[in-house]
């Protein structure tokens, strides 16, 4: 009997011990990341998950003042869908883990929000451009960015106001890539530029085959729907074999290591721009702490998406908060998290303010077309913004 007491009084003591530090998961929150953290993608993946931890570091104060312990839980999810899904399934079967921050490639985010609207996980994305990432009605699903359907518009109209008259286009064969392009070939078609070719290559090193065909016919304009890593080798070998046209990209092109990969020959000929749903840091109002919090933490300035896993991270932190307190200031349920996240209204964010429509599209999103001016990759947040863009999502 004493040993049965002696027991329990240890067991009594041990979980008291654990609520008051938090333990046991029973006062812990989680919030997750998924992007990119290795592989040709990591750039701008590690980028997206710094800006999200330094937005819990720095506004994770009024849950822990309830009482809670904060953990970001980051996961890698290599730009790949399966590795994705398999992530996805640990995040979900975590129940502490109320919101992801997530994910860089919409190809990865669209089958790993399965499982987190199966789970009614609130998933707040930074990055994801593809319509069906929020046309799929999912509640725990919204965006701070815009979308693919407007962002490939923008791109055509762009071209045809810079007096463009012939383009081929080019993509990676991704959900993103192919996506882009079919709406930038579409719009281009309606303003009556003459697309000469339609094209999808995961071919990422030797172009020849490829370009053969673009060299012979000549197009003011190549433009490719896809990731910077294919992007620019692509653009450099067609300089390299006497391409004197204009290049145009996509928000996938968006990534200081395009200077490095692409160098001067994104400077010859007629330049090279990309659309893009994420300006540099700096082209936001009042995002200089921001910039000079994030150098002074990871030791460069912010890669594209970074400020708006910031904002993304922010958004869980004040879903968290206002379920947490409609709860009596405990932990809320995933359901309860994912409502307050659509129903934040007019906040201003470092990237803009952020309504959500039904779908989880940001009632206006904010679009930039960029033209590269160097090709050292330090300057990257230097090229220069030629056009600014705040747009409706489709009806």
């Amino acid at each position: 009997m004493k040993k049965l007491l002696l027991v329990f009084t240890l067991f009594m003591i041990v979980s008291m011990l654990l609520t008051a530090c938090g333990g046991g998961g029973a006062k812990v929150i989680k919030i997750a990341t998924q992007s990119p953290l290795s592989g040709n993608l990591s750039a701008v993946g590690v980028d997206m998950k710094n800006g999200a931890e330094m937005a819990l570091a720095q506004l994770g104060g009024p849950l822990k003042d309830m009482g809670f312990t904060l953990e970001l839980a980051p996961y890698d999810d290599q730009a790949n869908p399966d590795t994705g899904v398999a992530n996805a399934k640990q995040i979900v079967s975590d129940p502490a883990i109320l919101c992801v921050v997530g994910h860089y490639n919409s190809g990865v985010q669209i089958p790993s929000s399965e499982e987190y609207h199966t789970a009614g996980l609130a998933n707040v994305s930074p990055a994801n451009t593809n319509p069906k990432v929020t046309t799929r009605g999912y509640p725990e699903v919204s965006r701070v960015c815009g979308r693919d359907d407007v962002q490939g518009a923008v791109g055509a109209q762009f071209a045809n106001a810079e007096g463009k008259k012939t383009v081929y286009v080019l993509h990676d064969k991704t959900t993103y890539g192919q996506g882009i392009a079919e709406y930038f070939k579409r719009e281009a078609e309606t303003l009556g530029l003459t697309v000469q070719g339609f094209e999808g290559t995961e071919e990422k090193a030797n172009f020849d085959s490829v370009l053969t065909p673009i060299l012979s016919a000549n197009p003011d304009l190549i433009y490719f729907g896809g990731m910077y890593d294919q992007a620019a080798v692509l653009f450099k070998q067609a300089r390299d074999k006497g391409y004197e046209g204009t290049f145009l990209s996509d928000d996938g092109f968006d990534a200081a290591d395009s200077a490095g990969i692409g160098g001067e020959a994104l400077l010859a000929g007629g330049g090279t721009y990309f659309s893009t749903v994420s300006g540099p840091a700096s082209a936001y109002p009042g995002t200089e702490k921001f910039i000079e919090d994030f150098k002074a933490k990871y030791g460069a300035v912010p890669q594209p998406f970074a400020a708006q896993s910031y904002d993304s991270m922010n958004i869980c932190l004040m879903a968290i908060e206002n379920a947490a307190k409609a709860a009596g200031n405990k932990i809320p349920t995933r359901q309860a998290v994912a409502q307050a996240v659509r129903a934040i209204k007019d906040w201003k964010g470092l990237t803009g303010t952020v309504n959500f429509n039904p779908n989880g599209d940001l009632v206006t999103a904010t679009y930039f077309i960029i033209q590269v001016l160097s090709a050292d990759p330090a300057k990257w947040a230097d090229n220069k913004i030629v056009q600014t863009l705040s747009l409706a999502p489709p009806q």
